[in-house]
């Protein structure tokens, strides 16, 4: 994901940009309010860290104003304060989640990750459209030249997973925890023999596609971007 983070404490900022590219995150980080404010709007980040005690303006304005301009950015307030009214507060302000100092990496990790999965099913559109396809993907079907073909229900759920990180590729391994429902680790073909047979149904020419590319050494991504 796209994260900005909002922390005015360095130690604690470099800490967290360091950890969150350490898990394959692209991460921004601002000091203060005000620049957490401009940056936020000025890109469309997947999701913010926000501090709640910030110089200039306070992480709760802060959350507004992000919230009012980018209603599907995730907010995750991040605090020292752990009274329910504050936690309440933010969260009337617009936050998605939030988690108290002192906090253990693993459980905000967690946290983020789940918040990431919740935002992408949401953002995910049930109609697509890539080079000439057109995907219903709530009907499990793609139309292509005045032919329908009907996808199966992981062939579509793979399409959903590629389309919402269309920014990156993704491995066999994830598609296999989140596609199969399967240990990331598993030695099999699957992944490969279904993108073979989607491939029949929604590319132009399945021999050099150009919805679900391959990307040597990692997996598949989203070749069509739109």
């Amino acid at each position: 994901m796209r994260i900005l983070v909002v922390e005015d404490e360095p130690t604690l900022r470099e800490g967290l940009v360091d950890l969150l590219e350490s898990e394959g995150h692209d991460v921004t980080d601002a000091a203060d309010g005000e620049a957490a404010v401009r940056t936020g709007l000025d890109t469309d980040f997947d999701l913010v860290v926000l501090d709640l005690m910030l110089p200039r303006l306070d992480g709760w304005e802060v959350c507004r104003r992000l919230r009012e301009v980018r209603p599907q950015m995730g907010i995750l307030m991040l605090t020292a304060r752990g009274d329910e009214a504050d936690k309440v507060r933010g969260l009337r302000h617009g936050a998605d989640d939030y988690v108290t100092k002192p906090f253990g990496t693993q459980e905000l990790l967690a946290r983020i990750e789940s918040l990431g999965r919740r935002l992408a099913v949401e953002a995910t559109p049930e109609r697509l459209e890539a080079d000439g396809a057109v995907f219903d993907l709530g009907r499990c079907v793609v139309e292509r030249d005045g032919r329908t073909e009907t996808l199966t229900a992981r062939e579509a759920n793979l399409i959903r997973l590629l389309h919402r990180q269309r920014r990156r590729a993704v491995s066999r391994a994830e598609l296999l925890e989140h596609v199969w429902n399967a240990p990331g680790d598993l030695q099999t073909r699957t992944v490969d023999m279904c993108v073979a047979n989607l491939r029949q149904k929604i590319e132009r020419d399945p021999r050099q596609p150009s919805i679900v590319v391959t990307v040597k050494g990692v997996g598949y991504a989203w070749g069509d971007q739109d």
